[in-house]
């Protein structure tokens, strides 16, 4: 899938060191290997973390929400401001439908209980790209809130990180 027209790049999570290694918080991981990959540098500002970066001579926005993932989509008017519009998007985010590792882009569609994905759909609608990291699924449907805030017990996630970097890159080539 190539989409030239790429100029942000929202990586879902919540902010603070208790949430950095969890399942929710894939999309934040992902941003920030790619940014360390990119050489760049985050800066606060407003309810967001930003790093202005370059992907294959193109400039890009990495974006991280600081307003916890129920209010990711606070971000979308910045992004308004800054002549970016939802159809330039790409979110990266965690997904219990697939299994862990499970990597894919997808344009369109609902949140299916995600409330990242669900606050940037009130934002701005659901024609973005989305990235969607594979966390798995726990067997009761109860137990999704405990899981999705637990930490990954898989050790080889570093590797599908890099590789969710590597499928992010590839858009720009």
């Amino acid at each position: 899938m190539q989409n030239a027209e790429i100029k942000a790049i929202i990586g879902l999570g919540n902010p603070g060191s208790k949430y950095e290694h969890t399942r929710h918080n894939i999309g934040f991981r992902v941003v920030d290997a790619l940014c360390q990959r990119l050489d760049g540098a985050w800066v606060a500002r407003d309810t967001m973390e930003v790093a202005d970066s370059i992907i294959a001579g193109r400039r890009v926005l990495l974006i991280k929400p600081q307003t916890f993932m129920n209010a990711s989509g606070k971000v979308i008017p910045w992004l308004t401001k800054q002549g970016i519009k939802c159809e330039n998007i790409l979110v990266v985010h965690d997904e219990l439908e697939k299994p862990f590792g499970n990597l894919s882009f997808k344009i369109g569609g609902s949140a299916r209980g995600h409330n990242g994905l669900r606050s940037i759909i009130e934002s701005c609608g659901p024609d973005f790209l989305r990235l969607r990291f594979g966390i798995g699924r726990p067997q009761e449907r109860e137990q999704v809130g405990d899981y999705v805030l637990e930490d990954f017990t898989e050790s080889d996630v570093d590797a599908y990180i890099a590789q969710a970097v590597e499928m992010v890159e590839k858009l720009f080539s």
